[in-house]
């Protein structure tokens, strides 16, 4: 599933193509994808404005002009393109890997913007979805209803992390994890960020002290931000919304590098590798504490 990163990554890649145009056609090419579509999608899409595109938590929201939000989610193999017209292969800014499928029995929905722009959504697995919503009921959305401070806005730091964090006996992973506590954060980047603040998975939440939270916060502020800027982490088929893979998996500190040499100065501990919750922790015994 991405992670923010990818999603906010997605964002920045369709804003230029998306924003101040009107979707003068839509194709819906299915009845569905995780969940039905919206009904008259296509008809209520048509001839709206897209005013903003912005993320909350793992979803891309599309502000329209009549007061409804478009609420898309990736899902574990979403993804979009962004065409000047049919056939056009895009530039691809940057140094990535892996080019990206074009298979056609996947374009599910496509956008005809009116700057001429195509921006075709392709998921072969079909686990995404998007959803229509009031602007002002956006907050009790199904979607969205319940979810927690996002780690990259203004309100996060040292003192909210610690605040959330007060009392809580579940460790400290799976309070990260938890996305009525903290939106949008997944377990590749809690690995990453855990490791670069010294702290260990396993620790209790409600025992990080207020300097160890701020060390958290910052290390999470940074991990997230590296891998906004170098793509996402783009693990198995996931894409940047100009088709490509990004690279930030070649520069994970811990993660799926189960037996290698720590990379703190000075560490002589190894990754290791073992599962909480279900999913996989890769950690350096040594030095997280």
């Amino acid at each position: 599933m991405p992670e923010l990163p990818e999603v906010e990554t997605v964002r920045q890649g369709l804003a230029p193509a998306m924003e101040g145009a009107v979707i003068e056609r839509l194709e819906q090419r299915r009845p569905d994808l995780r969940f039905p579509f919206p009904e008259r999608f296509a008809e209520r899409l048509t001839g709206r404005r897209i005013e903003g595109l912005g993320r909350r938590a793992k979803y891309l929201l599309a502000n329209l002009d009549d007061g409804a939000v478009l609420i898309m989610h990736l899902g574990m193999s979403g993804s979009f393109r962004i065409e000047d017209g049919p056939g056009d292969d895009p530039e691809t800014p940057g140094e990535f890997h892996h080019p990206r499928g074009k298979a056609a029995a996947h374009d599910h929905v496509v956008f005809h913007l009116s700057n001429g722009k195509r921006v075709i959504y392709n998921d072969p697995r079909r686990f995404g979805f998007m959803d229509l919503v009031a602007r002002a009921k956006i907050e009790a959305a199904r979607h969205l209803v319940g979810l927690g401070i996002e780690p990259v806005g203004n309100a996060f730091d040292g003192k909210a992390l610690h605040a959330l964090f007060q009392g809580k006996k579940t460790p400290l992973k799976a309070a990260l994890l938890d996305q009525r506590l903290i939106a949008g954060l997944g377990n590749i980047y809690v690995c990453e960020a855990l490791h670069m603040s010294g702290l260990s998975p396993e620790k209790s939440a409600g025992s990080l002290t207020a300097k160890s939270a701020e060390r958290l916060a910052t290390s999470i502020r940074e991990v997230l931000a590296a891998a906004i800027a170098a793509g996402g982490s783009s693990l198995r088929d996931h894409r940047q919304a100009n088709g490509e893979l990004g690279y930030f998996q070649h520069s994970f500190r811990v993660y799926d590098r189960e037996g290698e040499p720590c990379p703190t100065p000075g560490c002589s501990g190894v990754i290791a590798r073992k599962v909480q919750s279900g999913r996989s922790t890769f950690y350096c015994p040594v030095c997280q504490k």
